[in-house]
């Protein structure tokens, strides 16, 4: 190292010690272009490949996000349709099953209204099978009766068939024209 005075001495023999020497500059002009030779030509490429690659690398997924959010829009949209498809079916499928409920019941109600007529008619039917069973053997009990009373009081048998059938017989028929008479 240099000391302050030896700088002094060398700046006094005319040497200025700011101007490198020549052997200085040289080496340092060759230094220099072998620098910038590795770096022009080694690392300069390298790092615009990796520049590109990263430019590359964003812009690619710029644009797989666009394209991404595009398609989750089309899906959106379209299962906003299925969704609106899916709620007017189901609306038409609750309409239809009300209408078919109350055609059911429409048809229920219709076959118990026959059922009920035709247990009413048939009710009728037993009734006036009864009627006319209740009648006749009435008509037997009451035959029987004025026989046996007509046997006592004519004090003869009235035991032959046919003439108690027709005693019977006028006499019933006497019995419902008095009735009629009095009805009418």
């Amino acid at each position: 190292m240099k000391t302050a005075a030896t700088l002094l001495a060398a700046a006094e023999e005319g040497a200025n010690p700011l101007i490198p020497h020549t052997y200085e500059l040289v080496v340092g002009i060759f230094s220099f272009f072998v620098v910038l030779l590795v770096v022009g030509k080694i690392l300069v490429p390298r790092i615009q490949k990796t520049l590109a690659e990263r430019t590359d690398a964003i812009e690619g997924g710029i644009k797989r996000a666009e394209e991404a959010q595009a398609q989750a829009q089309v899906l959106q949209r379209q299962y906003s349709e299925q969704l609106e498809e899916a709620r007017r079916d189901a609306a038409r499928l609750r309409e239809e099953a009300r209408e078919q409920a109350a055609q059911i019941k429409a048809e229920l109600r219709e076959e118990a209204q026959a059922e009920a007529r035709r247990l009413v008619a048939a009710a009728h039917t037993q009734i006036e099978a009864d009627r006319q069973a209740a009648f006749a053997q009435l008509r037997n009990e009451v035959g029987r009766l004025s026989t046996e009373l007509a046997s006592r009081i004519v004090g003869e048998s009235l035991e032959d068939e046919a003439r108690q059938r027709r005693t019977v017989d006028r006499f019933l028929d006497e019995l419902e024209s008095s009735n009629a008479q009095a009805v009418g």
